[in-house]
């Protein structure tokens, strides 16, 4: 099989979908890799070290796409890649389909064979490709929480660990899956009073049996959101629907229960988000401020 590696166009998408080892064994099974010229660049992987793996280097996104049986990617297609999608081409990478009605059809429309890493599933239903980028993101929603929480950032000016004769912030994350369980284990670790939602018990009890006492797990439902949004420094949104898009947890209503520079992530803004202000942001202007409360939501 002819399989192109092309270099992500998305907004501040600095991977790449295959590393020289990947090659190698791929060529080593009888296939043939095409590398857009420094695709892996930003991922600390040179040109050089794609060709001495067995890779071909190709000059442009179009010979990619016109050369190539299977097209391996990180994020979904932009718009402009749309149209160079072939008819039966086979296109694996994070669709998020759910989030988009305007990439859905213009994949549909390409009559492409499109597999999303976020839908793929073991036998036991866990979710191999994406678990690794949850954990990362899980991580990362505390670092960019505490740090927007900076009074130099517009935030409230609070620590997460506090101080000596200080309370420690309080954080609230909804859902426990991957990305929530990351984000409290990091919470956690800092010192903060975390909060951990989510309609699974037996997910609530594993929680509540493995973090710390500083953990308080509890059913996420209406009663316990509206009662705990007026205590809480950071939000964390951390829903996942398996090829849905992401339910609407938070409305305006609750969101104004939260203290003026407060911080809400929602790391769920690539399935459309869990709170009712999210919208998309970049690296470039990470936040925005809605209802006094300062949204992080980079996609």
């Amino acid at each position: 099989m002819i399989i192109g590696v092309p270099i992500e166009i998305k907004a501040n998408e600095n991977r790449v979908a295959m590393t020289p080892y990947a090659v190698h064994s791929l060529v080593q099974e009888g296939h043939k890799i095409l590398i857009q010229d420094n695709a892996g660049i930003k991922s600390g992987f040179t040109n050089d070290e794609y060709k001495q793996n067995g890779a071909t280097i190709v000059g442009t996104l179009d010979e990619i796409y016109n050369e190539s049986e299977l097209v391996v990617k990180v994020k979904e297609p932009q718009e402009s890649e749309i149209s160079k999608i072939k008819d039966s081409q086979i296109v694996f990478t994070y669709f998020h389909f759910a989030a988009s009605e305007s990439l859905t059809k213009g994949v549909v429309d390409s009559n492409c064979i499109a597999f999303a890493y976020e839908t793929v599933q073991t036998e036991n239903k866990n979710l191999p490709l994406l678990v690794p980028m949850s954990e990362i993101a899980g991580r990362l929603s505390v670092h960019n929480g505490a740090k927007c929480l900076e009074s130099n950032q517009g935030g409230r000016g609070v620590l997460l660990s506090g101080s000596t004769g200080i309370e420690p912030a309080t954080v609230t994350i909804i859902g426990g899956g991957i990305v929530g369980s990351n984000a409290c284990k990091l919470a956690a670790g800092l010192g903060a009073k975390v909060n951990i939602l989510d309609v699974n018990v037996q997910k609530l009890q594993y929680l509540s049996d493995i973090m710390p006492p500083n953990v308080t797990t509890l059913f996420s439902d209406s009663y316990n959101l509206n009662r705990l949004m007026p205590d809480t420094d950071l939000l964390i949104g951390a829903v996942l629907v398996v090829g849905a898009k992401a339910p609407k947890l938070i409305d305006r209503k609750l969101l104004s229960l939260m203290e003026k520079g407060s911080v809400v992530v929602d790391v769920s803004v690539d399935q459309g988000g869990c709170i009712e202000t999210t919208k998309a942001t970049t690296h470039e202007k990470p936040t925005f401020i809605e209802e006094d409360v300062t949204h992080y939501c980079v996609a």
